[in-house]
């Protein structure tokens, strides 16, 4: 399975989470999917998820804008998938790629009702990521390439909450780094869900690009731990203690973790001696104090 398929596979994953929330919170949404060239099958995939929920589109309005320039092929494969939608789903085909984004928005008035965008190849541009923040609320799945963190021009776009991480696959092919925008800690945490939940035997790897040793994770259920551990433990270095409950936080906002690996990297600080608590004994509750234990770095 290449990144592509994974790629595929999380668009599902999170549009059957958007979907019904955003047809619960609006009587519109919009769906944008932009590509940049590569693999633009997402969209059919898409508009099949769509179809699974026409009995929740009645009386609401949903817009899909499909921005690719991949020629009469794709329109004739969207067409096909499009005849299975409900008459409450408008889709629109926009030539060109993901620098159309802010234009085709605006024409299709997606600011201020729930809005995910889709941007495959797409660079971290401003004009696109404030064109993408102009929902309420607004989620962003942006795929382009490795060598800069996202979080900062994510941030500076309005979004509170971002995740990223680069995908690594088998063989030559190049890695991409994806990254995850939203304003709700339910949408974070089921991306980061959907994450660890794609096909493991895809040949395709994550690396944590806040990992300073660039180690690359296996996908699984429970995910190796190893790196968590050091950011964790770099994370105490700079704050000095912190509470379970921060450091669950600290997981889920600031590396490709969940926070419930957050529990299991700090009960094995713990054991080895890594970490100490306050109190000594007792569950592991959210108002635990954490500690870096002395030289704890080499324990890690």
């Amino acid at each position: 399975m290449s990144t592509d398929a994974v790629l595929r596979e999380l668009l599902v994953r999170q549009l059957d989470h958007w979907l019904p929330a955003a047809l619960h919170r609006a009587r519109r949404a919009t769906l944008a999917l932009a590509y940049a060239g590569g693999d633009a099958t997402g969209a059919e995939e898409a508009l099949r998820v769509v179809a699974e929920f026409a009995d929740r589109l009645r009386g609401r309005r949903l817009t899909v804008l499909v921005v690719a320039d991949d020629g009469t092929d794709l329109a004739t494969r969207l067409g096909a998938a499009e005849a299975a939608l409900p008459a409450d789903v408008a889709v629109h085909l926009v030539p060109g790629g993901p620098d159309r984004l802010p234009v085709a928005l605006k024409a299709a008035g997606a600011a201020g009702a729930p809005l995910l965008t889709v941007a495959d190849g797409a660079d971290p541009d401003p004009a696109l990521l404030a064109a993408a923040a102009s929902g309420r609320p607004a989620e962003l799945l942006l795929v382009t390439v490795p060598g800069r963190s996202l979080r900062p021009a994510l941030s500076a776009a309005g979004f509170p909450l971002a995740t990223e991480v680069e995908l690594v696959p088998d063989g030559d092919g190049p890695a991409r780094l994806l990254g995850y925008a939203t304003g709700s800690d339910k949408g974070l945490e089921t991306v980061k869900e959907a994450l660890w939940a794609v096909d493991e035997y895809a040949g395709v790897r994550y690396r944590d690009p806040a990992d300073p040793q660039g180690r690359l994770l296996d996908i699984s259920l429970e995910p190796e731990p190893g790196p968590l551990r050091r950011e964790l433990l770099a994370e105490l270095a700079r704050s000095g203690p912190r509470t379970v409950t921060e450091l669950r936080r600290f997981a889920t906002t600031a590396t490709v973790y969940r926070a419930a690996d957050a529990n299991r990297a700090l009960a094995s600080l713990l054991a080895s001696g890594a970490a100490t608590r306050d109190p000594e004994h007792g569950r592991l509750g959210g108002d635990v104090l954490i500690s870096a234990a002395p030289n704890a770095g080499s324990s890690a």
